[in-house]
Order: structure tokens, then C-alpha cells, then sequence
């Protein structure tokens, strides 16, 4: 089963191609990472999956339905999430009210009362949030206090709340320290696969790619240059000689 189908999808800005004609589908459960050097259209190709921009041509498919034409947050309904290379969550709510109110949100409670009312649903879902990103320990604490690597852990987390079906991870590595690097490399490893959902990845950190990648996805000046497993990737002749030497 098909998660995400890209089928032959341009966007151009004026006469300039920033993504090629690019066709892609996302398997059901895959976890997939897209790499190319800056200006290669990895975060372009995620604003048209994820609705910020329409294709000059071509179609997105979200398991099955053409979603091309939907807005970002009718998407979301349908089970696309997205989480952005800048850290976003509420500084001054502990972590457990900020995955609570996400919670909350994708269930259509008024969120002007939530913090006023105990919902053991709610609270529960957290919790099992908290604890499949590995934040269980820190759920009292504010989220403004963070490590960096805690604060994109919680950002997956604020996206699982959603109950998405796909996952577009776009560098969930920026930023973070070699310290935290493992930590969060075994969050995302968990977040495909088992749990049915699938996972398409921006990241410049070939080590993290080549570890928790199905299949890796290769652009270069917004076309396709490959699509295939880690090691045929990186065997490939032609990927080499556009990126061996280079910085991914």
C-alpha cells in the first residue's frame, strides 16, 4: 500500500524549475530519507506534499486520494504531519500540558478549559506520547527549559498527538548536539515501521540517514537522481559524482 505518491510534480518560479518533474511514492509503513545539497528542493518538494505550495504540474496522492488542490490543515485531517527545521512549542507550559493540549486539539475539546478539567483520556494519551518519545522523566518540567535535542523530541511528540499516518521530519537533527544526536536518532528510528506509520525525512547527517533509512531519495536542481536502498545508493555512479566530496 501506498502511503504518499508524488506523480511527475513541477514547481517553477517564473521560468526556473525548483522542483523537476519528480515522482515518488512512500510505501506504507517506510521510512524513506530525501538528500541533496542547500538549493536542491528537498524543503520545496515537503511545502508541496504538505500543502504551502501548489505544483506547477503534476498530483500529490495521500493513500490513495488526490489531495493536490486541499489546504495544509485539511491534509492534516487526512493524517499528513509535518514538523519544521525551527523549534516550535510553548515555552512557558510544562511538557506534559503541551502534548495534553495537542491532545486535546486533534480530539475538538475547547482548549480555553483544558487546563481547568482533568481528562484521563487526554492525560493518558500523553503520557503514552511522552513515553514512546522517551520524555517521561522530563514531563513536569517546562518546556522552555529544554535541551535542544528534548525540544525536538517534543515536537515529534506534539506531532504523534495529531495521529498522523505520515510523518514529513524536515532536519529534525539541526541544531542539536553530538550528545543529544543518539538519543533522538532512537525516537525517530521508532517512529516507522511496527506502528503502521510512514516516515519521509529532510537530513544532512549521512550517518543518521544511513542508519535509519529504508530507502534514501537523492534530488539534485530539484530533479530525482535516485531513489533506492542506503547501499545502492551510495554505490550508485551517478550519485557520486554529483555528491562524493560534497556536504549532504
Amino acid at each position: 500500500m501506498t502511503a504518499v505518491t508524488v506523480e511527475s510534480v513541477s514547481w517553477r518560479i517564473g521560468a526556473v524549475p525548483i522542483v523537476d518533474d519528480v515522482t515518488l511514492k512512500l510505501a506504507a509503513g517506510e521510512f524513506m530519507a530525501l538528500i541533496g545539497p542547500n538549493g536542491a528542493g528537498k524543503t520545496s518538494l515537503f511545502n508541496l506534499i504538505s500543502g504551502l505550495r501548489r505544483p506547477s504540474s503534476g498530483r500529490i496522492l495521500l493513500d490513495g486520494g488526490d489531495v493536490t488542490g486541499l489546504a495544509p490543515y485539511r491534509r492534516a485531517r487526512l493524517g499528513l504531519g509535518r514538523t519544521f527545521q525551527t523549534s516550535a512549542v510553548f515555552g512557558s507550559l510544562t511538557v506534559a500540558e503541551n502534548v495534553a493540549l495537542a491532545v486535546q486539539a486533534r480530539r475538538g475539546g475547547a482548549t480555553r478549559a483544558w487546563r481547568r478539567r482533568s481528562d484521563r483520556q487526554v492525560t493518558g494519551r500523553a503520557e503514552q506520547i511522552l513515553s514512546e518519545v522517551r520524555l517521561s522523566a522530563r514531563a513536569s518540567a517546562t518546556a522552555g527549559s529544554l535541551a535542544h535535542g528534548e525540544k525536538r523530541k517534543l515536537e515529534i511528540a506534539l506531532l504523534l498527538a495529531t495521529e498522523p499516518s505520515v510523518l514529513l521530519l524536515d532536519e529534525p537533527m539541526a541544531g542539536v548536539s553530538a550528545e543529544e544526536v543518539p538519543a533522538l536518532v532512537t525516537v525517530i528510528r521508532g517512529l516507522a515501521g511496527e506502528s503502521g506509520r510512514s516516515v519521509l525525512m529532510v537530513e544532512h547527517h549521512m550517518d543518521v540517514v544511513l542508519d535509519v533509512a529504508d530507502r534514501i531519495a537523492v534530488l539534485h536542481h530539484g530533479a530525482l537522481l535516485a531513489c533506492d536502498t542506503p547501499d545502492a545508493v551510495m554505490a550508485d555512479p551517478f550519485v557520486q559524482e554529483a555528491y562524493l566530496g560534497e556536504s549532504l
